[in-house]
């Protein structure tokens, strides 16, 4: 089953199913499968063509998914770094953008870039 372009697993619950989509959770699954009128806990692979076409219509109307989504979200950071807001600078430099300390623990943002440093003394060379 294709919603927006992208491939459901069959074998999964038809809530957990929908999280698959990028732009839409489990509380968004169930609030789209409630509008649907459609079983949450039914499997993908057993829903009729109706249901599908429902769940189809009402994803597509009303949700921003998939690359829709992502383009706005790059067009807002890129927009941040034009107007050289704060958080575009952090973006621009990859750091943390909502107020993380930077001391420690921003390895998911920066990269894993670990050196090991010497004591910080210069050996003399021997002659």
């Amino acid at each position: 089953m294709r919603i927006a372009g992208i491939t459901i697993p069959d074998n999964k619950t038809i809530a957990v199913s929908l999280t698959y989509m990028y732009g839409i959770g489990r509380t968004t699954a169930q609030k789209v499968l409630l509008q649907a009128k459609v079983d949450p806990a039914k499997a993908a692979g057993k829903l009729s063509s109706e249901e599908v076409g429902r769940i189809k219509d009402i994803v597509e109307k009303s949700f921003r998914t998939e690359g829709e989504l992502r383009r706005d979200r790059g067009q807002n950071v890129k927009r941040l770094i034009e107007i050289k807001a704060y958080r575009g600078v952090r973006h621009m430099r990859h750091l943390p953008v909502r107020g993380q300390r930077t001391k420690t623990n921003n390895r998911t943002v920066k990269g894993n870039k670990r050196t090991t440093v010497g004591s910080g003394k210069r050996k003399v060379e021997l002659k």
